[in-house]
């Protein structure tokens, strides 16, 4: 899974030990980025990832005392939400 080796370099997590946690996470933020009306287009370009990354961070983080996404993943998630899944940006 390409989405998952993206996901783990940009939170500079090595080895697989954590693999199934992170892909459930992953699939977590993709589901809320969905479920908040983003189309399934836009979630599933390559230049998403890094919202994807910064919602898996915000949920591995969640379990040691923070209650929410941070402001930046909620930034780009109402960004996200007005773009036209015509015009994706593809993996720049």
């Amino acid at each position: 899974m390409l989405e998952l080796e993206k996901v783990k370099k940009s939170l500079g997590i090595t080895g697989n030990y954590q693999d199934d946690t992170i892909k459930e996470y992953i699939n977590e933020v993709k589901r809320y980025l969905i479920d908040g009306g983003i189309s399934r287009d836009i979630v599933e370009d390559p230049a998403t990832v890094g919202v994807i990354a910064r919602g898996v961070s915000d949920l591995w983080n969640y379990g040691s005392g923070g209650t929410s996404f941070s402001p930046y993943f909620i930034q780009r998630v109402i960004q996200l939400s007005s773009k036209d899944s015509s015009k994706s940006e593809g993996d720049k």
